[in-house]
């Protein structure tokens, strides 16, 4: 399903036999505290990419965009304050979402959903959608850009429930590269965390880390992990009813 494993003839087979879902997964290159690699974003939103389109069938998945905002870059802010994270402006973010999206329609893709993997640019994926969908129309033959924020926010809501039902404190959870992200990562991939980096850690510490990471385990980011694929999929599924059956999705269109 991942579309630069396929070859342009392949893809136009794809497309030809009725595959016009594209998804596409939006990461990030930013610190993640002393344990946890640069790209977790990237290799979270990929794998949970390609679970979510082998799920839905007729669906393909686009290269994942690693460059997205992350704070001024002179003087630094937000996550710029630590060695590895790529921040561009939010306009050249905002045009490239365009692009990609643009192109993938250009080519047959009928219905292209975006994948924010976390918040800092959500408000940019339904800026870009709303646009896109007004300049391409809403007959059922047009092209339609959907804004998925239900992906990103099972791991406000669902997944810090869960977590909280298994004893975790919020404090334990945290916000950004705690005992959430750091689980979420583990059942990804473990070769991204340093759990003894983590283990050593001074809790506190002015590391980037919101949150604690040492009882993170796989275990309890697939509580996580499933539950994003799941709702997203069925999130999309019932866009793409909506348009089947002549309805525009407003509940993800900005204002």
């Amino acid at each position: 399903v991942m579309l630069e494993d396929l070859t342009s003839a392949e893809l136009r087979v794809r497309i030809d036999a009725g595959a016009t879902t594209v998804l596409i997964p939006i990461g990030g290159t930013e610190q993640n505290g002393p344990h946890m690699v640069l790209g977790k974003h990237n290799l979270r939103v990929k794998v949970l990419a390609q679970r979510i389109a082998e799920r839905l069938g007729r669906t393909v998945v686009a290269p994942v965009i690693a460059y997205v905002p992350e704070g001024a870059i002179h003087p630094p802010t937000q996550h710029m304050r630590w060695a590895g994270t790529i921040s561009i402006p939010e306009a050249a973010f905002d045009a490239m979402l365009e692009g990609a999206a643009r192109s993938l329609c250009q080519h047959g893709l009928r219905d292209v959903v975006l994948l924010a993997d976390h918040g800092g640019y959500l408000r940019s994926t339904e800026r870009v959608a709303g646009r896109l969908n007004k300049a391409f129309g809403a007959g059922p033959a047009a092209c339609h850009v959907h804004a998925l924020p239900e992906y990103y926010q099972v791991t406000q809501t669902d997944y810090i429930e869960a977590l909280k039902a298994r004893g975790h404190s919020l404090g334990e959870i945290g916000r950004h590269a705690g005992l959430a992200d750091t689980a979420l990562a583990l059942a990804i991939d473990p070769a991204q965390v340093r759990m003894d980096v983590a283990a050593a850690r001074p809790p506190g510490a002015n590391d980037g880390v919101s949150g604690d990471p040492r009882r993170a385990s796989a275990e309890l980011g697939r509580l996580g992990t499933d539950r994003i694929v799941e709702v997203s999929v069925a999130a999309i599924a019932a866009a793409l009813r909506e348009r089947k059956a002549g309805v525009v999705g407003a509940a993800r269109m900005p204002a």
